[in-house]
């Protein structure tokens, strides 16, 4: 017979044995843990999540205000501008080929303004669209295009534009706040901010040169190239037009913006003309330094000579002499004797970029003073600006 007492006991000893077994193994295993503490409640490491959040929104500084305030003025001018070109391929066929870049409105007529590199090619045998801020998407124009200096100028049809406000470049100082907004790789509506690093003359991609341009440490990246570069009023100070990579096809820091002042001189010409009717003294010109000048007895220090007058041209029908006696300097041949220029309009001229610099401010048939000295006589003559061909 079966002893049923100690049946019974038995089967409690196994049940309590079982029981501090399972708590003992809940207690050292951090899975065991997490299961107790949904089974029976949080305790111990498991404490409930307390958050701390901000009852209200945070209080902008007066730098992040005027960001905001720059961009909200601004960003509704600045257009994406998306231009297609047909390029042949292998098989000499058709293969349409796109490129991005940025604009921004000048007036409500829909005249946008814009490099002439993010157009090129589109205004032969493409199609250039336009997308505003609003999403809206347009076939644009060619007003006119500016190679040299990398400018053109589109016009679209689409109500209620909000136009830019153009501010004066020629009294920019390093170190002021600028920023730029454009499309950078595609991302729409992107602004970015720094300081003006420098002005200083460069060359663009042909080789052309730009005066006064405007170096910044802004971020500006491929997209960019035609949006504007403000300054802290959010006014346009400079168009956005390349950047220093060192190879890396991204923004480095250095970037190159054309002084606003530059396409205000051509724009009414652009608008006209469909071109840019560039202003010219009609001279060959050599740059004459305090070395040179003085070896070669001149009564200033530094100038321009004028070698040759072009036939025809604005220096020749104003009386302006060039030179008769050839030279050389180094290997480089010139001719001496002619008037050398050391001032137009009251401003001092050193070398041939003072002039570029006063021809970017003035149109063809605009009428200049020019102060030279021939021989040991200063004398100054009216000259009225050719067109360059």
């Amino acid at each position: 017979m079966f002893n049923l007492r100690a049946l019974k006991s038995r089967r409690i000893f196994v049940i309590a044995a079982l029981a501090i077994g399972f708590v003992a193994l809940l207690a050292i295993s951090p899975t065991s843990r997490w299961w107790l503490s949904h089974l029976f409640g949080h305790g111990g490491h498991g404490s409930p999540l307390e958050l701390t959040e901000a009852h209200a929104a945070p209080a902008y500084d007066a730098e992040e205000q005027n960001n905001i305030a720059v961009y909200k003025k601004v960003s509704p001018s600045v257009v994406n501008i998306t231009s297609t070109t047909l390029v042949y391929n292998f098989f000499y066929g058709a293969v349409p080929q796109q490129g991005q870049g940025s604009g921004f409105i000048l007036d409500k007529a829909g005249h946008i303004l814009t490099n002439y590199h993010v157009i090129e090619g589109a205004n032969r045998s493409g199609s250039i669209e336009v997308q505003l801020s609003n999403k809206r998407k347009y076939k644009a124009a060619v007003i006119g295009s500016d190679k040299s200096h990398d400018l053109a100028l589109l016009q679209i049809e689409a109500p209620d534009l909000q136009p830019v406000t153009l501010a004066n470049s020629s009294d920019l100082a390093v170190g002021q706040k600028v920023y730029a907004i454009g499309n950078p790789f595609g991302l729409s509506g992107t602004m970015t901010r720094g300081i003006i690093s420098a002005i200083r003359p460069i060359r663009n991609g042909d080789g052309t040169p730009i005066e006064d341009a405007i170096q910044t440490d802004a971020a500006i990246n491929p997209g960019n190239s035609g949006g504007p570069l403000l300054n802290s009023q959010g006014e346009v100070i400079g168009i956005n037009t390349m950047i220093a990579t060192n190879g890396t096809d991204q923004s480095a820091g250095i970037g190159f913006a054309i002084p606003i002042n530059t396409a205000k001189a051509a724009l009414a010409d652009l608008t006209r003309y469909g071109r840019v009717r560039r202003p010219t003294l009609g001279i060959v010109s050599y740059p004459i330094g305090p070395d040179l000048a003085a070896q070669m007895g001149l009564a200033a220090d530094a100038g321009v000579l004028i070698q040759k007058v072009v036939s025809g041209g604005a220096a020749e029908r104003a009386g302006l002499h060039g030179g008769s006696q050839q030279a050389y300097v180094g290997n480089t041949p010139i001719m001496l004797g002619g008037d050398l220029i050391v001032g137009i309009d009251g401003q001092s001229i050193t070398d041939p970029q003072d002039i570029n610099a006063l021809m970017d401010r003035h149109q063809s048939g605009d009428t200049v003073a020019v102060t030279v000295l021939r021989g040991r006589r200063q004398l100054t003559v009216k000259l009225t600006l050719g067109e360059a061909r």
